[in-house]
């Protein structure tokens, strides 16, 4: 699960860019503005979702392109691309091996996962921060959940819309979304909580050092609801139209992450601490990974080396190694790198 190419055209700021990794750390550096993290984007764009940034398709246009963008990748012997064309810059296509793919299946060929400084903020942004993190983390071992969280998320705006029109508008329709959310939305509680208990299970194994070791859980308000998600949607008809959205479910999910050696919770740790902390997790992530899915996953790190001393630099370049992952990093400066190693191929972007 490795990228042995990486093609780019009329993408942000890069009119076209081939990259051929040839190492395990490829380490993109450069001023700021040079366009460093856009790379890492393009790549989180090979995997079901919005990317990194979470931003629009038409956002990620060069201004002065062609009104569209393409991104291609070589990974094991498969060929991955994706884009936008100028008549439909909201509509991303994907294709692979020259056959046209939808987005959820994407999972199927790739594990990508990553850490940027607006992550710094997950544990304080709330709920739905730390839920699609998780579901990120979910997504690399286990590909079907894409697909049950977009049945899920389409069959709840339409019971929505349903019930903005009245109770009584349509039963039976009810009835059918209903029972569809209840079958996906069991399918990815069940996996949550998988992956919850294998990645609390790994955390204890691989961390080490100068790292915080997290404790997690996931927290489930609605839990009582699970054992028949359906019927508790047709009793909570009146309350949802009342309140305009769904009031019970899986997305109301949150991720409780604390701090073993002092027991905080990780809102209420200092910024350093929620660092390390979401460090951990990326690193036990790539070892589940790695197991589960028999290939380590694809790791961006933006700016990830920047505000770590030296010794824990070396340390995270150390538990990085050890994942097997291909791991794409960005800094100011290559001498951030020094500590990899051979294993570092130093890539100038904007120069």
């Amino acid at each position: 699960m490795t990228l042995s190419r990486l093609i780019l055209n009329d993408f942000r700021n890069h009119a076209a860019l081939d990259i051929r990794p040839g190492t395990q750390f490829i380490a993109l550096h450069g001023s700021n503005g040079a366009g460093k993290t856009n790379i890492l984007e393009a790549v989180s764009l090979l995997v079901p979702g919005r990317g990194l940034r979470r931003a629009a398709m038409s956002d990620m246009v060069r201004n002065e392109g062609s009104g569209g963008f393409a991104i291609v990748a070589h990974a094991g012997g498969n060929v991955i691309g994706t884009g936008v064309n100028a008549e439909q810059p909201e509509r991303r296509k994907v294709r692979v091996n020259e056959s046209n793919a939808t987005i959820n299946s994407l999972a199927e060929w790739l594990s990508v996962i990553w850490l940027t400084p607006a992550m710094d903020r997950l544990f304080a942004d709330g709920a739905a921060a730390r839920r699609r993190f998780l579901d990120r983390l979910v997504l690399a071992i286990n590909p079907g959940h894409a697909r049950h969280s977009s049945r899920y998320e389409k069959a709840m705006q339409q019971r929505n819309r349903l019930l903005a029109g009245g109770i009584a508008a349509d039963p039976l329709w009810l009835d059918a979304l209903e029972a569809q959310m209840a079958e996906s939305g069991n399918f990815i509680q069940a996996a949550r909580a998988s992956v919850v208990e294998a990645l609390s299970a790994q955390l204890l194994t691989t961390m080490s050092g100068p790292f915080a070791t997290p404790q997690i859980k996931l927290v489930d308000k609605d839990a009582a609801a699970h054992g028949d998600l359906a019927t508790a949607w047709c009793k909570g008809r009146n309350r949802d139209a009342a309140a305009g959205r769904t009031l019970v479910g899986p997305h109301r999910a949150d991720l409780e992450v604390l701090h073993s050696a002092s027991g905080q919770i990780a809102e209420q740790c200092s910024t350093g601490e929620q660092k390390a902390l979401l460090l951990s997790l990326i690193l036990a992530h790539a070892a589940l990974v790695a197991v589960q899915r028999d290939t380590p996953p694809i790791l961006l790190l933006d700016e990830v080396a920047a505000h770590l001393d030296p010794s824990r630099r070396a340390a995270l370049f150390g538990l990085l190694a050890d994942t097997g992952a291909q791991v794409w990093m960005t800094g100011t400066e290559p001498e951030l790198f020094n500590g990899i190693g051979a294993s570092a191929q130093l890539l100038p972007i904007g120069q």
